[in-house]
């Protein structure tokens, strides 16, 4: 056999060579923590299906996001739980609602880190769909004015960026315009542009107590079979005005992820969403695969196909071995 030319084989032979030539590396910077605030005080509520993640108060996430911070995570992104939802979600437009207490409590804590807020009404909602209802099918319309509200009290709370989730055609001309008029033109908004009606949702739907009361959301989110749809999706709320796009899940849809970075050259986002990471805890606590090994391949793979930055509930114990 005749020895061959080229040895692919030479730049892996030393750590240090594999380190000077590896393409896509991973720094906290990449991260963003979901937290789940909830009302009370002292109250830190583990999440069964998500290990070592909690519902938690005001207090106790303040102590949660200045520990992020040291750890050189610099950005979370906050989803509240209400002791009070009714039809319309009406704690998400509140000045006085959780979030917004919440994001006072933060700016006030750690003033330099990027707060993001979640920007949909599920989780307000007592009858857990992402905005007010017209019979059993969200009124999308409806909806845009509500988010609007919501947006313009969360930034005079002190949000830094907001993303709107639900899924409705329009809502981030809705939400540019809204932010534009009460003079937070730079507010940046980060748009769940193509979010698609997952399984891998479960575990978020217990931990943000959110699960629909009837039917699914797969008149608004979108089919996991159209990955040309998802794109269009992309290709509108940039016009709209969205200043990042994100893709939800993301290891499921790194075909979706890659072609919207390289096509649209967008700052672009993705999430790793809660099943993702049930999935690698549980299949860890087996013994059934390496937690760290696997956790960085799977943050590497999303990073690889073209995201700017990762929602995970990783961050924590990345940004840790990262250290």
């Amino acid at each position: 056999m005749e020895t061959p030319y080229y040895r692919m084989r030479r730049l892996r032979m030393q750590p240090a060579i594999r380190d000077l030539v590896r393409e896509t590396t991973l720094t906290p910077n990449d991260f963003i923590l979901p937290l789940f605030v909830v009302e009370g005080i002292d109250i830190c509520k583990p999440i069964k299906s998500m290990p070592g993640h909690s519902q938690m108060s005001i207090d106790i996430m303040v102590r949660m996001v200045s520990d992020a911070w040291q750890r050189g995570i610099k950005s979370v992104i906050l989803f509240g739980i209400p002791g009070h939802k009714d039809a319309v979600g009406s704690d998400a437009t509140d000045p006085d609602g959780l979030i917004c207490r919440a994001i006072g409590a933060i700016r006030e804590a750690v003033p330099d880190i990027c707060i993001t807020t979640d920007v949909c009404f599920c989780e307000y909602t007592d009858h857990g769909h992402c905005g007010p209802l017209n019979g059993e099918t969200v009124d999308n319309d409806a909806t845009l004015a509500l988010l609007q509200q919501q947006v313009i009290v969360q930034a005079q709370a002190g949000a830094h960026m907001v993303a709107p989730s639900g899924m409705m055609d329009g809502m981030v001309a809705a939400i540019r315009e809204g932010l534009d008029c009460a003079g937070f033109e730079n507010i940046p908004i980060m748009s769940y542009a193509a979010k698609f009606a997952s399984g891998f949702y479960g575990p978020f739907r217990d931990a943000a107590e959110s699960a629909p009361q009837f039917g699914d959301r797969s008149s608004y989110q979108m089919d996991p079979a159209n990955g040309r749809e998802a794109f269009r999706e992309a290709q509108l709320d940039v016009a709209e005005g969205a200043d990042i796009i994100m893709v939800k899940p993301a290891m499921p849809y790194l075909d979706v992820l890659s072609r919207i970075k390289t096509e649209l050259q967008m700052p672009t986002a993705a999430y790793q969403v809660s099943g993702e990471f049930a999935m690698i805890k549980a299949a860890a606590e087996k013994g059934w695969l390496d937690h760290d090994r696997v956790m960085m391949e799977s943050l590497l793979s999303i990073k690889r196909a073209g995201a700017d930055m990762i929602l995970t509930y990783f961050a924590l114990e990345a940004s840790e071995l990262l250290a």
